[in-house]
Parts: C-alpha cells; sequence; structure tokens
C-alpha cells in the first residue's frame, strides 16, 4: 500500500469516527439540554405565574384605592347642605373650608381639595391643610383637566376625557346598594384616576355635588369636587397590607435582588412615576435550585466523557487549522476589540449588494454608523488606557445584542459599524433598540463606572441597487443628524434630512434677524440669601418668541447660535443687556451664564473690558457662571482667561458643579468665587441619604475654599429647608419665582419683604415664595 494511500484511509478513518463521536456527543447534549429547559421552563413558568397574579392584584389594589378616596368625598358631596352652601353666588366658603378642606385634609388625608363652580371655575382650594386663594387651582388645571372633562361627560374620542387610561369603576360598582335612595346616584358623575401632580403620582377624584334628600335643590349643572392624595410611602405601605406584600414600596430605579420585582408605575396619562418594588413568591424556586442542579450535574459529567474523547481526536487536526485561522482573523479584525475591521465590513457589505452573496429579495440591508458621545472627555480625563478599555467593553456590549448573521465592525477610533439584515417592516427600529439596550447601563472602566451614551445613524436598502460607499455615506449622514439633535439617540437617514438642514438654517437667520432687530429678551430669576432671606442676586436667563414658532427653547436655539459661529454675538447681547438692566438693582448681583464657544473667544477679556467702560457698570456686581463643559479642554489659556476675568473684579460661579467628570479637580485647578449645585442633587435629597451626604461634602468643600454655595432648582419649603440648615448661602428656583422679565422684576424688588428661611424659621414661614409678580 502506498504512502497517500494509506494516509487517504487513515483520514477517511478519522473522518468516519469524528463524526460518530460527534453525532453522539451532539446526541447526549441535545437530550440533556432539552431535559433542563424543560425543568427550567417549569420552573420559570410557576415562578412567572405567581408574578403575574401579583400585578393583578397589585393593579385591582389601586383601583380600589382610587374607589376608596371617591367614596371619602361623596360622604361630604352628596348632602343637601353641600349643595346649599357652594352655590356660587352664596358660597360660604368657611362652611367648604371646615366641612369639605378641613373635613378631607384631616380625616382621610386628601393633600388637596378643590371645589369648581358649574362652569368648572375654582371657588375654593386647600393645599396642605393651608387654605388657599381659589386661583391657585389654575397651575394644577391642564394636569386635571381630562379628569374633570370625564365628570362633565366629555368623553368622545379625541377630546380631554379620553386621553387618560381606562380604569374599572369599582366606586359605581359600590353604588348598587343604592336601592330606596337613589337620588344621588341617579344624578351624579365621578371619574378618579392616577396622575403626576408636581412630578409626583397622586390620586385625582372628582365627584359632583349633589343632594341627596331634597333633589330639587340642583339646579343646572352641579359644581364640582376634586381633591388630590399624594401616593406617599403610607400609601404604598398600605396597599402592601392588604395584599399581604410587606415589603412593598416604590423606588426611584429598578430593584434588583432575589426574587425583587420592579413593575413601572405610570399614571394613566403615561408620565413615569418610578417603580413598584416587593418580593414575589417563587413556588417554582424547588424545580430551578434542586433538582435542576442535579440534572444538570449529570448531563455536564456525561458532557465532558464524551467532550473528553472529542477532543482527543480533534486535537492534532485542529492546531494547525487554528494557527491558520487565527492569521486570517488578525488580518481581518481590529486588534483591540476584536471585531472586524473596515475593509473586512465593506468587503461582507459589498459581496451582499452585488448578490455574490444569496440574499431573499424581500431583505432589507440596513447600515448603522454608530458613535460614543464624549468619547474624548473620557480619554481627556481618565487617560488612554481607559478609553481603550472603554472601547473594549462597548464592542462586547453591542456584539452581544446582535444576532448571529449580523456583522458588527470597528471601523475607527470610537466608531462602530453594524450590518443588518432583516424583511420585518420594523428592522430598523429593533436594530435601534438593541444599540440602545446595549448603552442603558453602565460601563465599569478601571473601577470606575461611567454612564456612556452613543448616537448612531442607520441607513436602510433594498438588497441590491446600492453601494457601500453609498450606504455607509447615509449613515454618516444620519449619525451627523443624531450628534445635532442633542446626541445619545438613533436616526434613520432619509431624503427630507436636507430640508431639516434648510430649516436648521432658517432658524438660524431667524436667530440672527431677531439680534439684529433687538426682539431677544433677558428673563431674571431672584437667588435668595439664607442668612437674611433678602433677595441678594438674579441670575440673567435668555428667551426668544419667534413670530411663527412661539416661545422657542434656549436648549433648541444656544446650540444653533454656538454651531452656526453666532454665539459670540449673541453672548455679547446678553452681557450688555444685563449690564443695561442692572441700573434697575445696582444693589444686586447679577450672575451672566457664559458659553463654552463663548468663553473660548481670543477677544473675551477685551469685550468684558468694553462693555464695563461702555455701561459703567461696578465688575464686582456681576457673576460670570462656567460650567464644567468649558472646563473640560481645560489648558493654559483656560487659566489665563479665569485669571484675566478675576483681575478685571468679576467674580465666577461653577455652574452645575457635580454632574461631569473632574469637578473637584477643577475646584484644586482653577479659583471660583461660588459653586452652584446641580438641581439633580438638591431633588436628589428627597430620595436618599446618600444625595444630603454628597451635598453636605460640597458645602463643607466650597466652604473650606472660600466659596459661597448657592443651590439651583429649589422648589419645595423642604428644600428651602435642608438646603439652608445644611449650610448653603443662596438659594435659587421655583419655590421663591420663575424667570421674570425686567419690570416685573423692579415690582417684585419693590413688594418683596425678607423672611427668615431654614428649620428655625419654618414655622413662621406664611408665604416664603415669591409668587409671581404680574
Amino acid at each position: 500500500m502506498s504512502k497517500p494511500h494509506a494516509r487517504g484511509i487513515q483520514s477517511s478513518h478519522d473522518t468516519d469516527l469524528r463524526r460518530l463521536a460527534t453525532l453522539s456527543a451532539a446526541g447526549i447534549t441535545i437530550a440533556g439540554v432539552l431535559l433542563l429547559v424543560i425543568i427550567a421552563y417549569a420552573g420559570w413558568s410557576s415562578n412567572q405565574s405567581s408574578t403575574a397574579r401579583e400585578r393583578t392584584l397589585l393593579d385591582n389594589a389601586l383601583n380600589r384605592g382610587i374607589a376608596r378616596v371617591l367614596s371619602e368625598q361623596k360622604s361630604i358631596a352628596w348632602w343637601d347642605d353641600a349643595v346649599t352652601k357652594t352655590g356660587t353666588d352664596t358660597i360660604d366658603l368657611d362652611w367648604v373650608h371646615v366641612e369639605f378642606g378641613v373635613y378631607l385634609s384631616e380625616t382621610y388625608g386628601h393633600d388637596e381639595v378643590y371645589i369648581l363652580s358649574a362652569d368648572d371655575q375654582p371657588l375654593y382650594a386647600l393645599a396642605q391643610g393651608v387654605r388657599g386663594e381659589p386661583s391657585t387651582f389654575e397651575l394644577h388645571r391642564p394636569v386635571l383637566a381630562p379628569v374633570i372633562a370625564q365628570v362633565r361627560g366629555d368623553t368622545q374620542p379625541g377630546h380631554l376625557g379620553s386621553k387618560l387610561k381606562s380604569r374599572p369603576d369599582a366606586f359605581g360598582a359600590d353604588q348598587s346598594n343604592y336601592r330606596t335612595i337613589g337620588g344621588p346616584v341617579e344624578t351624579a358623575r365621578w371619574a378618579g384616576h392616577i396622575l403626576s401632580v408636581d412630578g409626583k403620582l397622586a390620586v385625582v377624584a372628582a365627584l359632583t355635588i349633589v343632594p341627596n334628600v331634597d333633589m330639587s335643590l340642583l339646579k343646572g349643572k352641579p359644581n364640582l369636587l376634586v381633591s388630590v392624595t399624594y401616593i406617599d410611602e403610607e400609601f404604598v405601605i398600605g396597599l402592601g397590607r392588604t395584599l399581604l406584600l410587606n415589603d412593598l414600596a416604590m423606588a426611584a430605579q429598578i430593584r434588583n435582588g432575589n426574587g425583587v420585582v420592579s413593575e413601572p408605575f405610570e399614571a394613566d396619562d403615561g408620565t413615569a412615576g418610578g417603580y413598584l418594588t416587593w418580593t414575589t413568591e417563587r413556588p417554582g424556586q424547588v424545580l430551578l435550585h434542586v433538582i435542576l442542579p442535579l440534572v444538570a450535574f449529570g448531563v455536564i459529567a456525561v458532557a465532558i466523557l464524551a467532550g473528553g474523547m472529542l477532543r482527543r481526536l480533534k486535537a492534532s487536526s485542529n492546531e494547525l487549522a487554528e494557527q491558520e485561522q487565527q492569521s486570517r482573523h488578525d488580518a481581518r479584525h481590529d486588534a483591540l476589540s476584536a471585531l472586524p475591521n473596515r475593509a473586512h465590513f465593506a468587503e461582507r457589505l459589498g459581496d451582499v449588494l452585488n448578490g455574490l452573496v444569496p440574499v431573499a429579495d424581500e431583505k432589507q440591508v440596513l447600515v448603522a454608523y454608530v458613535d460614543i458621545d464624549h468619547f474624548k472627555d473620557v480619554n481627556d480625563t481618565l487617560g488612554h488606557q481607559a478609553g481603550d478599555e472603554l472601547i473594549k467593553a462597548v464592542a462586547w456590549r453591542l456584539n452581544s445584542q446582535m444576532r448571529a448573521d449580523t456583522v458588527l465592525s470597528r471601523y475607527g477610533g470610537d466608531e462602530f459599524a453594524i450590518f443588518w439584515l432583516s424583511s420585518g417592516p420594523n428592522a430598523g427600529a429593533a436594530l435601534a433598540k438593541r444599540i440602545g439596550h446595549a448603552f442603558e447601563a453602565p460601563f465599569e472602566v478601571n473601577g470606575q463606572s461611567l454612564q456612556v451614551t452613543a448616537s448612531a445613524g442607520i441607513a436602510v436598502s433594498p438588497a441590491s441597487g446600492s453601494t457601500v460607499d453609498e450606504l455607509m455615506r447615509q449613515a454618516d449622514i444620519a449619525l451627523y443628524e443624531a450628534k445635532m439633535q442633542g446626541r445619545n439617540r438613533a436616526v434613520f437617514f432619509s431624503q427630507d434630512m436636507a430640508r431639516r438642514v434648510e430649516e436648521r438654517r432658517a432658524m438660524e437667520l431667524d436667530l440672527r434677524a431677531a439680534l439684529e432687530n433687538n426682539v431677544l429678551r433677558l428673563n431674571y430669576q431672584p437667588i435668595i440669601s439664607c442668612r437674611t432671606g433678602a433677595i441678594v442676586a438674579v441670575e440673567a436667563l435668555l428667551r426668544w418668541h419667534h413670530p411663527q414658532r412661539g416661545e422657542v427653547s434656549p436648549a433648541v436655539f444656544i446650540p444653533i447660535a454656538e454651531q452656526s459661529g453666532l454665539m459670540p454675538e449673541l453672548g455679547e447681547w446678553v452681557l450688555a443687556r444685563a449690564m443695561m438692566d442692572h441700573r434697575h438693582w445696582p444693589h444686586l448681583q447679577v450672575s451672566v451664564n457664559l458659553s463654552p464657544v463663548q468663553f473660548r473667544q481670543i477677544e473675551l477679556e477685551e469685550l468684558l473690558g468694553r462693555l464695563v467702560q461702555d455701561h459703567g457698570i461696578d465688575p464686582r456686581q456681576f457673576v460670570l457662571e462656567i460650567t464644567e463643559g468649558v472646563l473640560m479642554e481645560s489648558c493654559n489659556r483656560t487659566s489665563r482667561a479665569l485669571d484675566a476675568i478675576h483681575e478685571m473684579g468679576f467674580k465666577t460661579a461653577l455652574d452645575d458643579f457635580g454632574t461631569g467628570y473632574s469637578s473637584l479637580a477643577y475646584l484644586c485647578n482653577f479659583r471660583f468665587d461660588k459653586i452652584k449645585i446641580d438641581r439633580s442633587f438638591v431633588a436628589g435629597m428627597s430620595k436618599s441619604a446618600s444625595y444630603e451626604k454628597i451635598v453636605h461634602a460640597i458645602i463643607a468643600l466650597g466652604k473650606g475654599l472660600g466659596m459661597e454655595i448657592v443651590a439651583e432648582g429649589v422648589e419645595t419649603l423642604a428644600e428651602v429647608t435642608a438646603m439652608t440648615d445644611l449650610g448653603c448661602s443662596e438659594l435659587q428656583g421655583y419655590y421663591f419665582s420663575r424667570p421674570i422679565e425686567c419690570e416685573q422684576m423692579c415690582r417684585l424688588l419693590e413688594s418683596h419683604v425678607p423672611k427668615l428661611i431654614g428649620a428655625n424659621a419654618a414655622a413662621s414661614l406664611d408665604v416664603v415664595p415669591l409668587a409671581t409678580v404680574g
């Protein structure tokens, strides 16, 4: 027998043996996996059924909670005296306050109580146990209007009353007990929903005020009783007790844990309100934790025996093949991320577009261009090694979201490209969703948790008729559009993107015209001293009313000004206008925000010097607020500019402190007169003790460095008291006043009476908010 022939026989023998071993191992593995899947599914299904039952019970309990609130209203609203005492022309407000306001708030814990006339105008208002002006109802009217519309019978499709999620009328079912005294039930109307009021979920219930004996007292449309009961911790604990869910609680974020369920808690208008969390019963745990591991152990043991034989057969022949495969892989893949490189990606995409790879006619070719947002900031602040680790983590996360037939490539730098074939009508949305999922959780990089977002541009084409360059160009255009829209989003290429570009250009031209025609305006928000309660400063905020578009948000036109090169001119207008208005209140400090683009102006110091001369102002009365975005690109130029600003007499403040990467480093490297604590920390104190500790540390650090501390976004009395007692120097936010125009600010300054604030003065505070000065 010749050697080639012998080698051929041996090869055939090895192939047959390898095939037999492979088939045997595959059969055993499939049988074992199938058994494990059946057991796992049985345990999982049992757990899911238990959780679904608890969800249903919880939903029913919420509906019963709404019915309870309506029943509490009924106890006073269905009453002859209630009809006669709440007449629009003859309303007895003292009687209403005792019988409606005090009774509902103190007996049943209703947080807000309102009486509306037949034409839904406020007649009486009580909030947090304090009687107020009926007009305060107007602050909540947009939120409460759909409930009121339902009571008034406005439930036509598309109208206000039809915009809320439908709920079972548990209260109405309870009224079936009325047999003899049927008057109230026949004439009354009611509605109850869960809505978001002032950012907090609440049971909102409305009930018509009708007689219970003498039905002739009702003339025309009845008045309306509306109450708001906030869903607080006590409310949720009560629900949990009725359902035997002892750890039922509300959380701002999803809670993870063994057996913990986090159910999204939404208002009936779709507003997110956090999560309801509880520990669910898990009857399938015996299957999952006892039987499944035992069976898995047996399957693994058998698989190990079969695998050992298979490995011996394949070891010698695979070694050379692996080396060859590795060489080919290295030539076509990125060394850092191990993903296909640009050339490999273009080759695979080209094969499909050129018909070299058969594709069903209905298949679509989707190409996505993904870019990590602000990746340069990570490199600059944490170093290039951290940047490389982030690239690898993003590559792994994206790859875990892709299907087996998807091509994911690192296209260069922090950019990734995805090639996806799909025939579904929502293929693009599915791809965008998978990309979004990859960036939901923070990334762990060198022991630090980084919350990273990404922008994506997606182009869609039939399987033939397009070129690689064309698809990639379209995806790149869509990616640019995603970045223009604010990043952290996916945008699909469309032919009307050119039109949107033109619209942005038109907005830029309108903004330029508004600047030239002096139709922009500044609003001012007061800043309150924690020590005296007096207004000691104002912050200038730019506003633009477009003749066709109405009020345009600064979040819309400021980026356009920055991208179009208009920001220096716009920033100069803001500074000049603030200095002109300063003559109305020369004793106050004026805070003005500096855009990063404006701050990078070479002639910034010259501009400030000229404006000081032109308007004759004292620079010490002006505070220039700088965000961390300016300092992210810290260099000698930044340091020199800050020093020059201080030398001219201007004060500086570090705005939105704590929301960037290296706030502490900025305090060490740059000199500031003030620190402005971001609203997110102020609001977070009511949700977590950790926020209070962070705020306390920020205040201690800032005071230790000789800086004043300003708390932004203060909206409640509790926040006022907490921030004052923690040691803040000044407070600013809607609790005191919204931003108002110059004339309104002058009237506010004339009428404002300083009052002490904080824990020691809280009891004597009648109306601390500066309210609205018309």
